[in-house]
């Protein structure tokens, strides 16, 4: 893990060659729907692991079979909160949670807009409640103009969680000075910051639209059959 010194609170792992193995397995256009998938479900995991090393945890003491020891109590990993932005972040979330295996776990449906205004629009938001115990994780594959995350990290501000966390495969340094700009201490965990956005506000060199390529090219409602009277 490596602590970016151009913020405060954000860090990449692009000290771990298999992290990096598998992120150019996800940038490779030839990669298909399954392989991409899995590369999300690898990189969660063990960026989720790499979080527990953040946490504090608890002196106890266990009985073995054979004497009392030290051991210790997950203090903050038994406190997460796993938000998971539709729809790209489900691989994602998938592998953070097989190392937050207690978290709790909210789903926000957003969409961005075209540029330049790259409107957001938030169509469905159920999360738990959060308490000041709690480490809230959002899980976002690419934090790109920052907008949705904004938008999402806004509906927590009250509970004041212990901490907030992003946790994406990439980011664009754009993205990070907005979301950092509105919330100066949330934390930035990513695989690699890449170069910048392009007119578009995808991210270069990116690895494309990260849900459709998890899950398929999403039908358009014109492409729909008319399905109106049914009754």
């Amino acid at each position: 893990m490596i602590k970016d010194e151009r913020w405060e609170g954000v860090y990449s792992f692009e000290d771990s060659p298999y992290l990096m193995e598998t992120l150019t397995n996800l940038r490779n256009v030839s990669t298909e729907n399954i392989s991409f998938r899995k590369g999300l479900v690898r990189l969660g995991r063990y960026m989720g692991y790499e979080l527990t090393k953040t946490m504090e945890f608890e002196e106890m003491h266990v009985q073995t079979p054979l004497e009392k020891t030290k051991g210790i109590f997950p203090k903050d990993r038994s406190n997460v909160v796993i938000i998971t932005i539709l729809r790209a972040a489900f691989p994602l979330m998938e592998g953070l949670i097989k190392n937050f295996e207690s978290a709790k776990v909210g789903i926000v449906s957003a969409s961005r807009g075209h540029a330049p205004d790259f409107k957001i629009e938030m169509n469905y938001i159920k999360v738990p409640q959060v308490t000041p115990e709690d480490t809230v994780i959002v899980s976002d594959p690419m934090i790109a103009t920052g907008s949705t995350l904004i938008h999402v990290l806004k509906e927590f501000k009250d509970s004041k969680p212990k901490r907030m966390m992003i946790v994406g495969v990439l980011a664009a340094p754009e993205g990070i000075n907005a979301v950092k700009a509105e919330f100066p201490d949330v934390e930035i965990f990513v695989t690699k910051i890449d170069d910048k956005l392009n007119s578009d506000g995808y991210i270069v060199p990116g690895l494309g639209d990260a849900g459709d390529r998890a899950f398929g090219e999403p039908f358009k409602v014109s492409m729909l059959p008319q399905m109106h009277n049914l009754e």
